[in-house]
């Protein structure tokens, strides 16, 4: 990948409208990512810039490189946006999920680098995974060699990140660090009150296994003693085989299924498919990607919980 080097200073247009619904208030949506006179953070996608802004506060502007409504595993990193890089003071990152964006961060000048991935763990997951269900298929991660990326589906992990990222931006930022910490605090405490919620919510589930079309959700199900059965691998484009999908209506079936979950920025057709064949229905499980029109809330937190009504519905709680 070939990347420019600091281009015209202002040239760097942020993504106007990266963060969608105005969720996160304090990101300007006209300036360019640099030179704004706060800490100019440039996030990867939809979770990363939330973090940001939730722990920066009033004192960060925050550009968002994945476009609300876009899959972020396809985004190719153009110019303009390898200048918000070399203009901004840090980026927030998730390594191996897009691949371009590592490439352009691993090139930046950039000072502060945060990869969220090295701030808490990682596992290999297949298509089942949580329960008794042994990681044990074909399939391989997202430019990784099996490990999911998608460690923001779980609170606690993606808590364990905040505090990383808050520790960061204090070091970046020291004039605001008490600010950080405080802001990192009341975060920390929202995602511990979801991962209450999830726990007591989910406790009394008749049912243990939930059917999704793309492998996200698998340090969801493992935290909350539940077994993720998905039709495609982790790459949400992947095609499933047609063995796989008569398993998964054998296994439907056999554990009582009633849904077969879908997401907001990847086409249903599978699903619908799958869901079809065997008598099911269908449901969205975003796995928070973007926040758009079609979420089921306006932010990660009120996206989670509806994500955890949709849970309950199928697996018999409510």
């Amino acid at each position: 990948m070939n990347i420019r080097r600091r281009l015209i200073p202002g040239t760097a247009v942020a993504a106007a409208t990266a963060l969608g619904l105005g969720a996160l208030s304090a990101c300007s949506l006209t300036r360019a990512a640099g030179n704004t006179g706060k800490f100019d953070v440039v996030a990867s996608f939809y979770p990363m810039a939330f973090l940001a802004e939730q722990i920066g506060g009033s004192h960060v502007h925050v550009t968002s490189l994945t476009q609300p409504g876009k899959e972020p595993h396809d985004l190719e990193i153009s110019a303009r946006q390898t200048a918000q890089l070399e203009e901004s003071d840090a980026v927030l990152y998730l390594k191996n999920l897009q691949p371009s964006v590592d490439d352009a961060v691993a090139q930046s000048e950039i000072k502060t680098k945060i990869d969220a991935a090295s701030l808490t763990t990682l596992e290999n997951h297949g298509n089942e995974v949580g329960g008794h269900a042994a990681a044990h298929d074909a399939h391989q991660g997202e430019e990784s060699g099996g490990e999911d990326p998608h460690i923001w589906l779980d609170p606690v992990r993606y808590a364990q990140v905040a505090q990383g990222v808050g520790k960061v931006f204090e070091k970046a930022d020291p004039q605001h660090a008490a600010d950080y910490e405080k802001n990192t605090a009341a975060l920390v405490k929202k995602l511990g009150d979801l991962d209450a919620q999830y726990t007591s919510g989910l406790k009394a589930a008749k049912g243990k296994v939930f059917v999704t079309t793309h492998a996200a959700f698998g340090y969801l199900a493992e935290r909350y003693g539940l077994t993720e059965e998905a039709i495609n691998g982790l790459d949400p484009d992947s095609e499933p085989s047609a063995a796989r999908v008569r398993d998964l209506e054998r296994m439907a079936k056999a554990d009582g299924v009633s849904t077969v979950f879908y997401e907001t920025l990847v086409s249903d057709k599978t699903a619908k498919t799958v869901a079809e064949d065997a008598n099911l229905r269908t449901d969205v499980l975003d796995p928070i990607e973007g926040i758009t029109s079609r979420s089921r809330g306006g932010d990660y937190i009120q996206v989670m919980q509806s994500n955890l009504k949709a849970l309950q519905t199928a697996l018999g709680t409510k």
